[in-house]
């Protein structure tokens, strides 16, 4: 079974440089996200967190970087934008995984884990 959501006393350097960001912390889970993690439940919206990471983030090389996160349409979506998890560029940036790399799978996990605290946040 997988883990619950994370809170945000996991990560709490990193949500507290976020929270000084105007651009980060402007993402706000809308009541219809909300709904829809309810909903679904955190067991699911981790499959989906781990299934876009593996997809969007995680390739050495992705041709559309830094325009492949929508900024709406999933919860996942907006806790990446929230969380500097949206592209390569971001993840060096505030997480010091650097781009050219394929995602090693503890950093998958790592980003993974972040966003679902960030979720359980707005939750």
């Amino acid at each position: 079974m997988a883990p619950d959501f994370f809170t945000e006393q996991e990560y709490p350097e990193l949500f507290a440089r976020l929270s000084r960001s105007k651009f980060r912390s402007r993402f706000h889970l809308t009541e219809k996200d909300k709904a829809y993690a309810r909903e679904k439940g955190p067991d699911t919206i981790r499959s989906h967190a781990k299934d876009f990471i593996e997809k969007r983030l995680a390739p050495a090389e992705i041709p559309n970087d830094g325009k492949q996160t929508p900024m709406r349409g999933h919860p996942v979506f907006i806790a990446q934008h929230a969380t500097a998890c949206c592209c390569r560029g971001c993840l060096a940036k505030w997480h010091g995984i650097p781009a050219g790399k394929a995602l090693t799978e503890a950093q998958k996990q790592y980003v993974v884990d972040v966003l679902m605290a960030w979720i359980q946040r707005e939750l």
